[in-house]
């Protein structure tokens, strides 16, 4: 049913006064309204039942109804907060399974046993949840730095308010590159086309107008309404807010579409790892158990050292190191003012090692400037420069920075004014304006050499100068636009048929020259291993020329044209060895990004158009600049607060690191705790008792845990941050094997000196295998997490001094009044001695396997033909198949991978 009128006192206005219920029941009411076929009703009627006028809401009623419906995002803001992250710690299986056990071993009467256990699994978890609660309440603050904005008009005057503040009944004022911040209903427009491809999977944007349609209007056809997830391609408007959040169309399919969202290349990468460890934990944890019990050993003791093994085994601060490392490189890059947007990105931004980019303001100065207005024969002309005037100040699409450049040069004439206007598209590549003056009334067509030409009347012979001329300027290293003009008496509206019998007036010569350090930070880039591509809808040979001027090679240029005659197996060849790609559309901006990808790449495209939405979602990594038009910057996961290469490639380093931080965390803990539990099950083998009790099992494990949590903050040698980072589980798997096994043969040379020389029995042979193994795992640690002589490379403040400080604890515990509780006992000093030499040997052996293992690697390639990218290959292949990637356009294909604006 249809929203009927009602008074501007009701509801909303007296929700301000009414209790928890009657604001429950208001923000109800409006997500009923919503369902409601809006779009078949008058925009008046619609207004009224929203309680709204053409003013605009009053900021306070906005505030009431912001409370009553909440903010306007797709998902509902998670509850709990902190305590939700803190049960988080504890929702393990393996730790529930531990905890149970205790609680068996508590009603057994073994209180002591089971009241240690539960306080070190407890400090674990909230080790965990204070480093995970720091790293959100810092992307928290990140985020606020980078926000999409709406402009509203609200008691009568126009505002920019962050998306999320817009509620039901607000004005929004629409122009080129806005997103659309809701569901709305038109109210007024103005030539406005919208892509609405995210929500509808339509290939080309829909022009809008405010005139109703009948209820039973198909989503897509619905003229009259602006959806969610859509943006403003061209043209400007007005419309009222009907829906918000959870409640737009958009918001209805985002369940399903968070479903079947792909995962990331850092999921991915953590998923694989999981597996991996989780088969050999269940294993080991079986062997144990089985040995245990076979030895006649208590079933409940054996299987607690079991399920401790098992946690021991396990690296359980392993999702607060992740996100401390990803929050932590979040807010060194935002130092370096590179905002990221979303944390999983930062994977992708360290393995990315191709970078798309734009031509203008980021090659170039960005600044354009026009160098000359000429005639056809090449004369400067005030004629030319008015007309072009005309066709830049009186058209209603969006401000760009050659209409500016031309405004600049010339206001346009007051004695003409705007009759109507063929809005600009990426299809076209021209604008049309109708406008009537003192010599009648005159289509003035401003656009792409090419485009513009090809619809003048013409003589062959004529048309060859033109080009001479179009290709001269061009090879100058200038934008040329060409201005044609043809008299339209007596009409009042024009559509692009009226784009034909044109007059070619003159051309439009503008200058934007290349950056000074652009040369320099391309190789700086191309030094860390990143290829650069230039794609740009400017002229081929304007590209050429820029692209000579900054170090890339334009040998093997690829045109828009010439993309279309090629099929995707085609593309994916030619795309991998070509460094300029010239006059593309977005859709062909599309077919590039899916090529590369195919071909193995991981790229990362930088865009701030509105012709750059498609490719920004696209890439393995969206990359744009806080000044972007909302659409881009929405769509990007990475966001640059200055339009500039080196400060990427700033970025680009950090993410490295960020990764490289997460990956030794990984790899030096599973390989000390694989190699713990083989000593495990060695000793369970040949001891008449248990190697160690499950309580100093898991306090072993806890305080070896500590200095890795500073690990994130650790120094990286430089030549880690040289080269693409990725996911390697091969990598880590053998890294687990044979480091582990090393640490193994070490414990079994600590039990061989314990049990030979010292004759140790059960509580010394425990209290010293206690102190050697975590005075052994602390001190690799500081070994592994370098591929250099670890003499060489230095450690993270922060970690050197947790590890020394943990070292001096562990040491300390046996002679401490606690320690009896442990199970442990003061060590003779020969025998802490004897630890200290092995621990140092240890250390020795390690450097030498670390090497050996490092030179073997990089004999066979060090960076392994990544398997994501096949994965990759196969992915885009099957996703091509299934979502139409064929020549042309986007289709289903496009907005199937597509997030939401509002994520």
């Amino acid at each position: 049913m249809s929203p009927q009128p009602r008074d501007l006192d009701t509801p909303w206005a007296r929700a301000a006064e009414a209790d928890d219920w009657a604001r429950a029941a208001e923000a109800d009411y409006w997500a009923q309204a919503a369902e409601a076929d809006y779009w078949a009703q008058p925009a008046d009627v619609v207004l009224g039942a929203l309680g709204a006028t053409e003013t605009g809401l009053s900021a306070e009623e906005a505030a009431r109804r912001l409370e009553a419906a909440g903010p306007n995002r797709l998902a509902p803001p998670r509850r709990g907060g902190w305590a939700v992250i803190l049960l988080r710690q504890f929702a393990d299986p393996v730790i529930v399974i531990l905890v149970f056990a205790s609680i068996v071993s508590l009603l057994l009467q073994d209180v002591t046993d089971a009241a240690i256990i539960l306080t070190i699994v407890c400090l674990s978890g909230l080790l965990s949840f204070w480093q995970e609660r720091r790293a959100s309440l810092e992307m928290q603050r990140l985020m606020a730095l980078v926000q999409v904005h709406a402009d509203l008009r609200r008691d009568g005057t126009d505002v920019e308010v962050a998306v999320a503040e817009v509620v039901p009944g607000d004005l929004v004022v629409l122009n080129a590159g806005d997103v659309v911040p809701g569901d709305c209903r038109l109210v007024s427009a103005d030539a406005l086309q919208v892509d609405q491809a995210a929500l509808t999977g339509e290939t080309f944007p829909q022009h809008k107008r405010p005139d109703q349609v009948p209820a039973d209007t198909a989503l897509a056809d619905r003229v009259d309404a602006l959806f969610l997830g859509s943006h403003v391609v061209s043209g400007r408007g007005l419309a009222v807010v009907v829906a918000t959040g959870a409640s737009t169309e958009l918001g209805r399919l985002s369940g399903r579409l968070e479903e079947t969202a792909p995962s990331t290349g850092f999921e991915r990468g953590i998923r694989r790892f999981g597996l991996l460890l989780a088969r050999v934990t269940f294993v080991l944890a079986l062997v144990i158990l089985g040995l245990n019990v076979t030895l006649d050993r208590p079933f409940a003791e054996s299987l607690l050292f079991s399920l401790s093994l098992a946690v021991g085994l396990t690296p359980q601060m392993l999702p607060a190191i992740v996100a401390v490392s990803l929050a932590l490189g979040a807010r060194r890059m935002a130092a370096r003012r590179v905002i990221v947007r979303r944390l999983d990105a930062i994977e992708d931004f360290g393995a990315m090692d191709v970078l798309c980019t734009d031509k203008t303001g980021t090659l170039t100065e960005g600044t354009v400037r026009l160098h000359a207005a000429v005639d056809a024969t090449g004369a400067a002309s005030e004629s030319v420069l008015a007309r072009a005037a005309l066709n830049a100040g009186l058209q209603s699409g969006f401000s760009n920075p050659i209409d500016v450049a031309l405004l600049d040069a010339r206001a346009p004439d007051p004695a003409y004014a705007a009759v109507d206007e063929v809005p600009y598209d990426f299809t076209r590549k021209r604008l049309s304006m109708l406008v009537d003056g003192p010599d009648g009334r005159v289509l003035i067509c401003k656009g792409a050499y090419d485009s513009v030409v090809g619809v003048c009347a013409t003589a062959p012979t004529r048309r060859s100068e033109l080009d001479a001329r179009f290709r001269e300027l061009s090879d100058a290293g200038y934008r040329v636009l060409a201005i044609a003009e043809r008299a339209l008496p007596g009409v009042g509206a024009v559509t692009v048929e009226d784009e034909r019998e044109l007059d070619f007036v003159g051309f439009l010569v503008f200058a934007d020259p290349p950056k000074p350090d652009a040369a320099r930070v391309l190789g700086e880039l191309a030094a860390a291993e990143i290829g650069v591509r230039m794609i740009t809808g400017d002229n081929q040979r304007v590209a050429a020329h820029v692209a000579t001027e900054v170090g890339l090679d334009p040998t093997g240029l690829l045109t828009g044209t010439a993309i279309d005659a090629l099929d995707d197996e085609q593309l994916v060849s030619r795309a991998g060895r070509t460094g300029v790609f010239a006059e593309v559309d977005p859709g062909q901006k599309e077919r590039i990004i899916r090529a590369l990808r195919a071909g193995g790449a991981t790229v990362g495209y930088l865009g701030d158009g509105i012709n750059d939405a498609g490719a920004l979602h696209l890439a393995d990594v969206g990359i744009s600049v806080d000044t972007a038009v909302d659409v881009a910057k929405s769509a990007a996961a990475i966001v640059l607060m200055d339009k500039d290469l080196a400060v990427l490639e700033h970025g680009v380093r950090l993410g490295r690191q960020t990764f490289v931080n997460t990956l030794k965390y990984i790899t030096t803990t599973v390989s000390a705790n694989f190699g713990n539990v083989m000593s495990m099950v060695a000793a369970s083998a040949f001891l008449p008792f248990l190697p160690l009790l499950p309580r100093q099992i898991l306090l072993l494990n806890f305080l070896s845990d500590i200095p890795s949590t500073t690990i994130a903050a650790d120094n990286v040698d430089p030549e880690q941050r040289q080269h693409p980072q990725q996911w390697d589980i091969r990598f880590i798997r053998d890294f687990m094997l044979l480091f582990g096994l090393l640490s193994t043969a070490f414990d079994l040379l600590t039990f061989a000196v314990l049990l030979q020389v010292f004759d140790a029995g059960s509580t010394v042979f425990r209290s010293a295998w206690f102190v050697g193994s975590t005075l052994t795992e602390l001190a690799v640690l500081l070994v592994l997490r370098t591929r250099r002589p670890a003499f060489h490379s230095r450690p993270g403040t922060g970690l050197l001094i947790a590890s020394l400080a943990i070292a001096a604890v562990t040491i300390a515990i046996p002679y401490s009044p606690g320690a009896e509780l442990l199970g442990l006992r003061a060590l003779p000093a020969a025998v802490l001695g004897s630890l200290l030499l092995i621990t140092l040997a240890y250390v020795v052996a390690a450097e030498a396997v670390k090497r050996s293992f490092y030179r073997a690697a990089a004999h066979h390639g060090d960076r392994p033909p990544p398997e994501a990218a096949r994965l990759r290959h196969r992915r885009l292949r099957q996703a091509a198949r299934e979502h139409g990637g064929g020549r042309r356009g986007r289709g289903s294909g496009w907005s199937a991978g597509r997030r939401s604006l509002l994520d």
